[in-house]
């Protein structure tokens, strides 16, 4: 084997480089060092590994490279002529034996794992797979087709970036107000970002954007995934596109297609302007599976590599892969260089993309070994005790599709989770389901039950009615059922279960009533998610009334479905204006955002219990008020000096008193005034008010009633002066 490929050059004229070194077998992938590049690519059992470098746009092979030198299974060589914006890609020698396991085939180019850059997109072509398409044996067949002209190439990155004074917000997790968007979608129809920054990094850092994030009272954007994705050969045929980016190519290489520039530093810039903007950066990650998906699946990078080393395979038959994903495959983190690449990509956004954490997909299969979810797994305890990631946000999708997935409130000590307990109870509340009064107080009040027994606090519950995957807020209040027809899949894709209601009329309406109880029943979800306890997240868009049209999986709909529309209308306006008040009266007080769950108990130093949960009487509820299933209203006193949290320094934490009224009842019903210390109350929001701010009225002394409108909140306080709602 020659260091020259005769296929792609007639003679040594045409190489790039002519001293190859020995190299280092790490750091893993291309490393420019001022001098040179150094390259490190692991593949376990593989029999030769050659190194193939492009032009600069990565459409003409001009020389491959024959890596001679192998250290502990990594295949290494330095080039000291390289410089940064070489492109490149792996061609791996060794086996074709599916059924052991093995599928080597160097006719296909490979993306590296650990590329920081890419140049160049996909183009879905037969000679992309490993197999014959077609053949009548399937992946047990060869393809000896070149697949080097349509695949992306890997380039060497120029890591240098002036960070100047960038700090870290570190914003406490009670402190949080996570916000989770789409860097296409967001922007992409944006009135104040420059047409061309549309739907990029860029446009994402711009201060019509910055402004809109921070007069909101957003604490920490999530960012839905940005690492190098590709879309699915069935969509590209559709004329879709993977719109949300579950679909991973190279979990070092952010996604160019959101870059204005096409150059890795534009993510760096806007980490740095939002960090300037006290905001925090979160990444969705997706490191459960890759988008070489099943057996039958396209050959991009770790299969050709070593499949045997980089997937769990089926226990019946190593031909196959286990799949608790439902996207064909699960990487294989119980391998030490599986885990070892999931670690070097999650510090390498940490330390140098300037990242503040991440929310893993499907997060227990990236703990799952012998099939079973390990709560002790290399991959919990790699993190817990790693210097770098043990110190940013960690949350959890806390379920994946195999025996045993859904891990809600088993995460280990550190970690965060989405809580779908909250969503589903918190929907099916508001849709007037009976027998959830018990369900939604230990949702609002922190979910003690799913928490506290593991020593953890309530912000281990990222609180949330809606997020990418399903319903927006609009049009969970706006449909019975999904309507996902734009996809192709004859509406059988997306979830069934809802737990939506449409107010009598479904989809779009001018009924005047229909849309005026639409509007409330999303102040109450809002109210809801961001006067509980937990971390409340919103997702982007909803502040603003963004609909889908009633498709609850728009995962492919990169077009004016998924985009979020800035379109005003005095509606819209009327919410946003509602949800910047309602987030600084969480942020104004502590009685919102506790570190520590309620007793239920009298506090030392003070006359009350720190939560009273009270019915429509004003009395305190007892055991058969909390059975009875027709109850659907409730109202909780929250005791400003029952905080047992304390400041900065150490000092006592002491807040006012606050009274939140419930009702989902499609009846008013008069609320009493609780007997607690004889003061009287002042109503400080009232969902039925379109602005959510009730007139001033008269003071509510006990006993006294105040009329609750039929699905509505009311949140009243001793002193309505002051408290940040205005």
């Amino acid at each position: 084997m020659s260091t020259s490929s005769s296929s792609t050059s007639s003679s040594k004229r045409d190489e790039l480089f002519t001293v190859v070194w020995p190299g280092r077998p790490y750091p893993r992938g291309a490393t420019w060092d001022g001098e040179g590049v150094n390259f490190a690519v692991f593949s376990e059992n593989a029999v030769a590994v050659e190194l193939c470098l492009f032009d600069a746009e990565g459409r003409h092979e001009r020389q491959r490279i024959l890596l001679r030198e192998r250290t502990d299974d990594i295949w290494h060589c330095y080039l000291p002529e390289a410089r940064p914006g070489l492109a490149y890609g792996y061609r791996v020698h060794g086996p074709y034996r599916p059924e052991e396991g093995h599928r080597f085939n160097p006719n296909k180019l490979l993306i590296d794992p650990y590329a920081r850059d890419l140049v160049g997109e996909l183009r879905w072509s037969d000679a992309l797979y490993g197999y014959t398409i077609g053949h009548k044996k399937e992946d047990l067949s060869f393809d000896k087709r070149d697949s080097a002209a349509f695949m992306p190439k890997a380039r060497v990155l120029e890591t240098a970036f002036t960070w100047g004074e960038d700090r870290r917000p570190q914003v406490p997790w009670a402190d949080m107000v996570i916000y989770e968007l789409h860097v296409r979608g967001y922007t992409k129809t944006h009135p104040g970002v420059p047409g061309p920054l549309r739907g990029t990094y860029a446009g994402l850092a711009c201060a019509p954007v910055i402004d809109h994030l921070q007069r909101l009272g957003v604490t920490t954007v999530e960012l839905m995934p940005t690492h190098s994705f590709v879309d699915e050969r069935h969509l590209y045929e559709k004329g879709l596109r993977n719109y949300w980016g579950y679909n991973t190519l190279a979990f070092f290489a952010p996604q160019m297609r959101y870059s204005a520039s096409r150059k890795v530093k534009e993510f760096k810039t806007m980490v740095k302007t939002l960090h300037s903007a006290g905001i925090e950066v979160l990444l969705d990650v997706v490191y459960n599976h890759s988008c070489e998906g099943n057996h039958l699946g396209p050959t991009l990078s770790f299969r050709g590599l070593d499949n045997a080393s980089y997937y769990k395979p089926s226990p019946e038959d190593r031909r196959y892969y286990a799949d608790f994903t439902g996207c064909g495959n699960t990487l294989n983190l119980v391998h030490p260089r599986g885990l070892q690449l999931v670690m070097d990509s999650l510090r390498y956004w940490v330390e140098d993309m300037h990242v503040d954490g991440f929310r893993f997909d499907l997060a227990p299969a990236l703990a799952r070994a012998r099939g079973k979810v390990e709560h002790l797994s290399s991959f919990f305890t790699a993190i817990c005790q790693d210097p770098v990631l043990n110190q940013v946000k960690l949350i959890a999708e806390p379920w994946d599709l195999g025996q045993d997935g859904y891990q809600v409130g088993r995460f280990p000590a550190g970690w965060a989770e989405w809580n779908d307990r909250y969503r589903d109870g918190v929907r099916a509340y508001w849709k007037g389901d009976a027998g959830l009064i018990g369900e939604i107080a230990s949702r609002v009040s922190g979910s003690s039950d799913l928490y506290e027994v593991a020593g953890k606090r309530p912000h281990a519950s990222i609180n949330f009615v809606t997020a990418h995957d399903g319903f927006t807020l609009d049009d969970l209040v706006s449909y019975n059922g999904k309507h996902n027809e734009a996809n192709g899949e004859d509406n059988r894709d997306g979830n069934d279960n809802n737990l939506s209601w449409n107010c009598g009329v479904e989809g779009p309406c001018d009924d005047r009533e229909v849309r005026a109880l639409r509007a409330r029943q999303k102040r109450n979800f809002l109210t809801t998610v961001l006067l509980s306890q937990g971390v409340p997240m919103l997702l982007a868009g909803d502040e603003y009334g963004h609909s889908q049209h009633g498709n609850n999986n728009a995962y492919c709909q990169d077009n004016e479905i998924g985009w979020i529309d800035w379109a005003p209308t005095p509606e819209r306006e009327a919410l946003l204006t509602f949800v910047r008040r309602l987030v600084r009266l969480r942020r104004s007080h502590p009685t919102f955002r506790r570190r520590g769950f309620f007793a239920g108990q009298v506090r030392q130093g003070t006359p009350i219990k720190d939560v009273l949960w009270l019915t429509p009487d004003g009395q305190e509820m007892r055991a058969e008020h909390w059975q009875d299933e027709q109850a659907r209203c409730f109202g909780m006193y929250l005791s400003g000096a029952g905080i047992p949290d304390v400041g900065a320094r150490g000092e006592p934490i002491q807040d006012d008193d606050f009274l939140v009224l419930v009702n989902a009842h499609h009846d008013d019903i008069g609320f009493a005034m609780p007997e607690i210390d004889g003061e009287p109350w002042s109503a400080l929001l009232d969902t039925t008010c379109e602005d959510g701010q009730p007139a001033a009225g008269p003071l509510y002394r006990p006993g006294e009633r105040y009329a609750v409108r039929g699905r509505s909140v009311v949140v009243l306080a001793r002193d309505a002066v002051g408290l940040g709602w205005g």
